[in-house]
């Protein structure tokens, strides 16, 4: 009741707010249309246009029903189409996922246009053709993909780049991976596919360039990473020596090389053969000498015997080891090689003789018998020749000889007992 009573209230006062207010402010309207003109006064032509105000909102909201209806139904069968387009997507999937690649194909491209990820639509319909062989058409919905979404050259990209990599097309895939590399830094998809290109088309250069960066980016185990740097640099520094003019490659290589790697017996022989090859033996004697005074190694001690640098001084170090490890085999022979240098004969016969007894092998044996034949004892000659012949036989594969093929077709005692019983028949 008091809300009541304060509304009349209310009403009566604004009521006489504007009854003051149409009498201390008096004017008119006036509208005028070519000859003709129209008049009224300002307080009823400012009820008009209230009124007129009033009517429009109703009208617009009259048509705004009328055509929301049908906004309504585009946005439901857009909806609609994009579900179906959805649930033939998630079917071509499943039939890609099975082996059916040319379901595959059909139904994830049919689905691309009112898919609400077309990117996915034509990338895995581009899988699908290549698993089919059909290469252009898989090149064509690559493209189609790129086209569809911006943004898509990365993914795009790495698609390509891996069906060149099944198609064996290695240069391709490099080609592609590269420009990846230049646009995208450090990119682990990237790097892992650059890793598998550099290691089909052995490309140890790119791969040792490339092996840090994996390693930053934890693609690589410790593990992994220190085969792959082994053979890397094995590699290559092989691949160098051939040529003796590329010795200062080689050194770079070794001077690039990892710490834990200049202590591996296999990289040092190769190093040390690069130098030989080149004319630089004192710095592989060097190489040598200080790998063995703090790894020993006996495919380092075989090769420090057969250096030619200063024989003297060589069989004088090598005799000082030789008295930390006096039953050593392969030291005790590069001990006789170096006597031979220096031609101390009966040196070099007692090097050769301990190392035989220590371990007989047949290199050895060769040794002594060259050396006893040079000094005219051909009987210990030939014997020494003799036991290296049957080492080396010793070494060679079991395999059919003439003699066992004569002995089969010699008859047996019972073929000789059956062409008896049918001479007496």
């Amino acid at each position: 009741m008091r809300k009541l009573v304060l509304l009349i209230v209310a009403g009566l006062a604004v009521g006489a707010l504007f009854g003051h207010l149409m009498m201390s402010v008096p004017g008119y309207w006036l509208i005028r249309v070519g000859d003709s003109s129209i008049q009224t006064s300002f307080w009823f032509g400012l009820v008009l246009l209230f009124a007129a105000f009033i009517v429009l909102h109703f009208v617009l909201r009259l048509l705004s029903g009328i055509i929301r209806p049908m906004g309504r139904f585009r946005s439901w069968n857009s909806r609609a189409r994009n579900r179906r387009a959805m649930q033939r997507t998630v079917r071509g999937l499943v039939a890609l996922t099975e082996g059916r690649w040319k379901k595959a194909e059909k139904t994830l491209v049919n689905a691309a246009d009112d898919s609400s990820t077309p990117l996915v639509n034509y990338l895995s319909a581009a899988l699908a053709a290549h698993y089919q062989g059909h290469h252009v058409k898989s090149q064509e919905h690559l493209n189609q993909a790129q086209l569809t979404t911006d943004g898509a050259d990365t993914a795009v990209g790495l698609m390509q780049a891996q069906m060149m990599i099944e198609r064996q097309q290695p240069e391709e895939a490099l080609a592609i991976l590269n420009r990846l590399d230049k646009k995208l830094s450090n990119h682990p998809q990237v790097l892992k596919l650059l890793k598998q290109v550099h290691l089909s088309v052995n490309d140890w250069e790119g791969l040792r360039r490339l092996i840090p960066r994996l390693a930053a980016q934890k693609l690589i185990t410790q593990q992994e990473r220190e085969q792959l740097e082994f053979k890397a640099y094995r590699e290559l520094i092989v691949f160098e020596a051939q040529n003796p003019t590329n010795i200062e490659r080689v050194r770079g290589l070794w001077a690039d090389m990892p710490d834990y790697l200049r202590g591996n017996t296999e990289l040092i022989v190769l190093y040390s053969e690069a130098l030989i090859q080149a004319n630089e033996e004192p710095i592989a004697e060097r190489l040598l000498n200080h790998s063995l005074d703090h790894h020993w190694d006996a495919r380092l001690v075989k090769r420090y015997g057969l250096l030619n640098v200063d024989a003297a001084r060589q069989l004088a170090k090598a005799e000082k080891w030789l008295q930390e490890r006096p039953n050593d085999p392969e030291l005790l022979l590069a001990c006789g090689r170096l006597s031979l240098r220096i031609g101390q004969w009966q040196k070099a016969l007692e090097y050769f003789e301990a190392s035989q007894r220590q371990r007989p092998n047949g290199e050895v044996c060769a040794e002594l018998a060259r050396l006893y034949a040079s000094l005219g004892e051909h009987n210990k000659s030939q014997l020494y020749y003799r036991h290296s012949v049957e080492m080396l036989a010793k070494s060679l594969p079991s395999l059919p000889q003439p003699s066992d093929a004569n002995d089969s077709k010699k008859p047996n005692s019972k073929q000789k007992e059956s062409k008896t019983i049918k001479k007496s028949a």
